[in-house]
């Protein structure tokens, strides 16, 4: 009852609802772009997809962003961060109508990733900008945890209906994943239109902090990389959350690269079939992500962050090889709503210490650092994942050894807590 009243408490937060929109729509987007993408890579029939060109095609993606993501963060610390939840929505608008006319186009693939490269780039600035925002929308410690877990957990419940809704496109019809597209870009520009409601300068940082001109910021970028590192070097709580988030991400990556490739060549013998099942594997991770929502704010008040993060990892480490060493959809989909909760769980947990442990002025800086790690052990996952798996994707040795890495984690966080 507590947290219902909470979490009625800060519904009633106007600017905060605005913000939420903003992101349910832009992470709605996102799962509507992801899911057409996928689909266009691992399901089309005239692709033979391989755990090697997933991880290309996430290497191509994420990777580039991920060498540019730290020098961003600098940006986000001195331009308005409604200014950029905006005009980046925007952007992203244009530049997903352009992916979908190139898929139109059958043009080469380099020239494709190119364009949604640029898309995802747009991406993952603007969710920094939203998290970093956050704390200029409540007030208290007490309702930032609820805001932790409502905001992060609705986005990602968002991003999954976007996902099935684009499963639904895809399946209605052929040939019609520049359609799917073109849906991702009319959300973005609803993403963009709700920021209107917000003032240009409520979500910081301080008008003082600000340093409006490009060329001024960008000669700034190196030293304000170098203040940010710095600065989370001496928040340890925060250098450890991030250390345990990005390593249950990876995790999370590697057993998402083999449930690709099962739903494309294990558990089915066509590709309609297997877009189907995987559709329904993302709605039962996503109940996970919503179980974890409900159950993080109550595990945290009596198992502290930590705690609770330690309690995720150990979900991982002893459910994924109990139901994945099956190699059976049922289990699997168990494993992909116990999945669901500890990194979610995780999430919650991290951005909770991240934005409670660092000043305002360094969270922009931090929160691209985080995203940096969050796509750099996606993609890692992604590239562990190609060397072990055989064509059918079924692999003991990915098995064991995602959830010897689960117990790592557990390990060293029980320690930490020790001392």
């Amino acid at each position: 009852m507590h947290a219902v009243r909470d979490l009625r408490v800060l519904l009633q937060l106007r600017d905060f609802r605005s913000l939420l929109a903003a992101r349910l729509l832009s992470q709605g987007a996102d799962g509507v772009y992801q899911v057409a993408l996928a689909t266009f890579v691992v399901f089309s029939p005239e692709k033979q997809t391989s755990a090697a060109a997933i991880a290309s095609a996430m290497a191509i993606l994420l990777l580039p962003y991920s060498l540019l993501g730290p020098f961003t963060g600098v940006l986000l610390d001195r331009w308005r961060r409604r200014q950029v939840i905006l005009y980046g929505n925007l952007l992203r608008t244009l530049l997903a109508a352009v992916t979908a006319a190139l898929m139109v186009a059958k043009v080469p693939d380099w020239l494709f990733y190119a364009s949604a490269l640029s898309v995802t780039a747009v991406n993952r600035f603007v969710l920094a900008g939203i998290s970093a925002a956050l704390p200029r929308v409540v007030r208290g410690e007490k309702q930032l945890v609820m805001a932790n877990s409502l905001a992060p957990t609705a986005g990602t419940l968002a991003a999954t209906a976007g996902g099935g809704l684009a499963f639904a496109v895809r399946l209605a019809g052929t040939n019609v994943d520049a359609v799917v597209v073109l849906l991702a870009a009319a959300l973005y520009l609803c993403s963009a239109l709700t920021a209107l409601r917000m003032a240009p300068g409520l979500l910081g940082p301080d008008p003082s902090l600000l340093q409006p001109h490009l060329r001024e910021a960008l000669l700034s970028t190196v030293r304000g990389l170098a203040d940010g590192l710095r600065h989370l070097a001496e928040r340890r709580p925060a250098a450890r959350a991030l250390t345990a988030m990005t390593i249950v991400r990876f995790c999370y990556g590697a057993v998402t690269v083999m449930v690709l490739m099962l739903c494309r060549y294990a558990w089915t013998d066509n590709e309609s079939d297997g877009l189907a099942l995987l559709g329904i594997t993302v709605v039962v991770s996503g109940a996970g992500f919503f179980a974890a929502a409900l159950v993080t704010p109550w595990a945290v008040g009596r198992l502290t962050a930590f705690g609770w993060i330690a309690v995720c990892a150990a979900l991982g480490a002893v459910l994924v090889p109990t139901l994945g060493l099956l190699f059976a959809p049922v289990p699997m989909l168990a494993a992909a709503f116990v999945l669901g909760i500890s990194t979610q769980g995780t999430k919650i947990s991290t951005d909770t210490v991240v934005q409670s442990s660092v000043d305002d002025a360094f969270r922009g800086r931090i929160f691209a650092i985080y995203d940096v790690l969050f796509n750099v052990a996606f993609v890692g996952a992604a590239a562990v994942a190609a060397l072990m798996l055989p064509p059918n994707g079924k692999s003991v040795v990915l098995i064991v050894v995602v959830a010897a890495v689960y117990a790592a984690v557990v390990a060293a966080l029980v320690r930490f807590r020790r001392r």
